[in-house]
């Protein structure tokens, strides 16, 4: 099984906020599948954007990555 990855929180919440729509914010915790999904829908025309800047805020414990300030 993968290691959790150490993710910076605040850097992950800026490209959520400023370049979610084309899945950075997904790239950074490295869940390229759905970076490139998210790239092509542009954000799932800006629903999946939101809900992840939503998670991300709140420091949703996503599989694999430990926020760090």
């Amino acid at each position: 099984m993968d290691e959790p990855r150490d993710v910076n929180w605040i850097l992950t919440l800026l490209m959520s906020i400023f370049f979610g729509s084309l899945g950075i914010d997904r790239f950074i915790m490295r869940h390229v599948g759905l970076g490139l999904l998210k790239l092509i829908t542009l954000g799932g025309f800006g629903i999946w954007w939101l809900i992840d800047v939503i998670l991300i805020a709140t420091k949703y414990p996503f599989k694999n990555i430990n926020w760090v300030e």
